[in-house]
């Protein structure tokens, strides 16, 4: 139909459409109304309000495809126990990266170069990478520590110099509590990028105590002896066994380690335990624990 409004309408050898539609621009911006022809102007409208609608069903069909993409990988994620946080994240990227390509080719239908909108883009992109540096470096470490989960919340760990129990994890930062109740928000990329300590990672631990007995002591006896401390602590569990180690033969003392394992829960009263079972132990056998002594030898008489 275009075709032949246009064959009626203009003069002289038959040109393209594209031809033909960049003459009534050149006349629409230029001023010239008068010149354009009323055919000219129905087949303006009518390709325009095509591609209007054209555009306006492909980004209903867009918001519905990618909200429902977007379902599916939220879906998908739960389903295997994936992070909450990074699942939310990744469900939305989806999202808005669909609508962002569907909204670069509805431009390009209006005859906008969507290449410098990507150029545009590309350097926005560039100068936020740059500005948020540390932040996205925050992120990046975040995003790896929830994938790997080297700790997860409640566990003790000893991260970036900091000593406590895991309360939150986030994309840009992690929760420690200290044992004496401050909390430490650290991030992440400090954390990714150092040695990552989880004490309570396994469900047992080993309980150490090192102790020092009198030379005079018989060997024998005081090994039965430190035996007998470790099995009057019931904290302790039987695998791993426990073990009285003869580490050295110190300066004032023969050294040994007292170890027993227990419970991440029984940990510390545990410690506790076996130090005082120890030295009731050792006192009632009646082997003594050496401590320094000191001579102090005057060359003047006082």
């Amino acid at each position: 139909m275009f075709h032949m409004l246009f064959a009626q309408a203009a003069a002289g050898p038959i040109r393209t459409a594209d031809e033909q539609l960049a003459e009534i621009k050149e006349k629409l911006f230029s001023g010239s109304w008068q010149g354009i022809s009323k055919a000219e102007w129905i087949y303006l409208c009518q390709k325009y309000i095509m591609e209007a609608l054209f555009v306006l069903i492909l980004l209903f069909l867009a918001w519905t495809i990618s909200s429902w993409l977007s379902g599916i990988v939220a879906r998908g994620l739960r389903r295997i126990r994936f992070d909450e946080t990074l699942t939310r994240f990744l469900a939305k990227l989806v999202r808005w990266g669909i609508l962002l390509l569907v909204g670069l080719t509805c431009l390009s239908f209006f005859g906008v170069e969507t290449t410098s909108f990507a150029a545009v883009i590309g350097a926005a992109g560039l100068a936020i990478g740059l500005a948020f540096q540390g932040t996205l470096s925050n992120f990046a470490a975040g995003a790896m520590l929830l994938v790997f989960r080297p700790y997860k919340v409640g566990d003790v760990v000893n991260v970036a110099g900091n000593l406590g129990k895991v309360f939150e994890i986030e994309l840009f930062s992690t929760a420690i509590d200290t044992f004496d109740n401050r909390r430490f928000i650290v991030p992440n990329s400090e954390i990714y990028g150092a040695v990552i300590e989880n004490i309570t990672y396994h469900p047992v631990r080993r309980v150490e105590v090192e102790v020092g007995t009198s030379y005079a002591a018989d060997i024998d006896q005081t090994r039965q002896v430190l035996e007998q401390a470790i099995a009057s602590v019931t904290e302790f569990v039987n695998d791993p066994e426990p073990a009285v180690v003869l580490t050295g033969l110190g300066a004032s003392s023969v050294d040994w380690s007292v170890r027993a394992w227990a419970r991440n829960d029984d940990f510390g009263g545990a410690k506790q335990a076996l130090v005082r079972a120890v030295k009731i132990e050792l006192d009632r056998a009646g082997i003594d624990i050496p401590y320094p002594h000191l001579d102090v030898q005057l060359n003047q008489p006082v």
